[in-house]
């Protein structure tokens, strides 16, 4: 076995597994080597569960053929903020001490689909900042190149899965946390509509703003572990009417003749693209157009998101700091933005909902032209580690803008969106763009970035040495 089976992603290592080249278990071995010898610089894992996915990879080798599931030995990784039985959900904080007592519906649904997890991965505390740094756990850093970071907040998830430790792992996205991250570290990463994964056991995240999903190397594993994670219970706050056939299938579809409009106009006031950044996007709108489609430069007219995200920032965290186990043990500019955001009340928070839902009719008028919206993911390149260092919230807020300007917004609609990789800067840094669709209407998107990954491969660069 060599590391061209690390990076073989979702579908290249569940086929090895399949065919019998490798057994589920050697896999586990070998991706747990990879994170022994490279995660002490990176910092991407804050938990490697060595043990418990052994015994879990010995018992899928033990599994019959006829009882396999889609992901059959597949290595993955959580992020913090997801269950995992025996434990703790840290949210990135040092304040939680209590074990987990049982899995979080998508880790459910990912061991029922035959997938192994390995560990949990950093994030911000809460998430709140869309950089991966903590009092907690440390900083993640980037791996193409270590003094970057991988943004946030599923920066240790998407450096975990740029680096070959894993084929994909779990994020959540409350204001683009997982695209902007993939956009960071060279990943596919698709925030799904709001309600498309269940958020069990809790009814929702960030009341509505938060999503889950996975990061990975390519459009089809992204597509193959949606499949295996998505769906509602009962219990969610939202749902999202499911599509007639699978991503995996729409992944592997070559999509329409599409009308595309591309914009670098942020939805965020203040903010300017860097040169690099707008380049990768008319870069991308001339490669679609070759592609076939009709693609021209249109003013998405955004609206204001501002009243409905601010106190639906408020009172996600609200909810979940006021659940920790030791508040003092927060820190100092997490208790600073929880006393910032007392205003919002129960009824500023349903207030704010319904102001989402107005805000995404203004937003979505943008389709009645278009089937795909093409922007910049983020507005600049991958940020020098150590954004946070020293800030309150406000300064950290400011410092945050240039990475959620142009991804918040889908936040409060529920659209999907996903950012793709667009090729490196000269420095070897990566680049991306993002393309929004309807509601409901991943399988375009997902079908629109597998026709750009194959006229533009990206999944085979690598940033850590074999």
């Amino acid at each position: 076995m060599t590391d061209d089976l690390a990076y073989a992603g979702v579908a290249g290592q569940a086929a090895a597994v399949r065919s019998g080249e490798v057994s589920a278990r050697e896999l586990a071995e070998l991706l747990l080597a990879r994170i022994e010898r490279y995660d002490v610089t990176l910092n991407a894992f804050t938990a490697v569960m060595a043990e418990e996915a052994l015994a879990e990879a010995g018992r899928r080798d033990a599994t019959a053929a006829d009882e396999r599931g889609p992901l059959h030995g597949v290595p993955v990784a959580i992020k913090e903020e997801n269950d995992v039985e025996g434990r703790v959900t840290t949210f990135g904080t040092a304040a939680n001490t209590r074990p987990a007592p049982a899995d979080s519906e998508v880790v459910r649904r990912l061991r029922a689909a035959g997938a192994v997890v390995l560990g949990k991965t950093n994030m911000p505390e809460f998430g709140l900042f869309p950089f991966t740094e903590s009092s907690a756990h440390g900083s993640t850093r980037n791996p193409w190149s270590g003094e970057r970071s991988p943004g946030g907040s599923s920066g240790g998830s998407a450096a975990a899965v740029a680096a070959g430790l894993v084929p994909a792992a779990i994020g959540g996205d409350g204001g683009g946390s997982i695209r902007i991250p993939a956009a960071c570290c060279g990943l596919f990463g698709l925030k799904p509509t709001r309600g498309r994964v269940s958020t069990a056991p809790q009814p929702h995240l960030w009341w509505g703003l938060g999503v889950l999903g996975p990061l990975t190397r390519s459009v089809e594993d992204s597509a193959l572990v949606h499949d295996a994670i998505r769906g509602s219970l009962p219990g969610d706050l939202f749902r999202a009417r499911e599509p007639a056939g699978s991503f995996a299938a729409a992944a592997a579809a070559e999509p329409p003749r599409l009308r595309i409009g591309w914009s670098t106009r942020p939805a965020a006031r203040g903010v300017r693209p860097a040169p690099e950044v707008v380049e990768a996007v008319t870069g991308t709108a001339g490669l679609l157009a070759e592609l076939g489609h009709h693609v021209e430069e249109i003013d998405p007219h955004y609206p204001d998101p501002t009243a409905s995200f601010v106190p639906q920032f408020f009172a996600g965290l609200r909810t979940e700091a006021s659940a920790v186990d030791d508040y003092a043990r927060l820190e100092r500019r997490t208790r600073q933005t929880v006393r910032l955001g007392t205003w919002v009340r129960p009824g500023v928070t349903r207030w704010a909902m319904s102001q989402g839902e107005r805000t995404a009719v203004k937003a979505n008028r943008v389709f009645d032209g278009v089937d795909v919206l093409l922007t910049p993911t983020i507005a600049g390149l991958p940020p020098v580690e150590g954004r946070l260092t020293g800030t309150g919230t406000v300064r950290a807020a400011l410092r945050s803008m240039p990475m959620i300007a142009y991804c918040a917004l889908w936040n409060v609609t529920g659209n999907p969106a996903a950012s793709v990789p667009a090729g490196f800067t000269a420095g070897g840094l990566p680049l991306a763009v993002q393309l929004v669709g309807r509601r409901d209407d991943e399988t375009t998107l997902l079908s629109l970035a597998a026709e750009l990954e194959k006229a533009r491969p990206w999944a085979d660069r690598r940033p850590l040495p074999a």
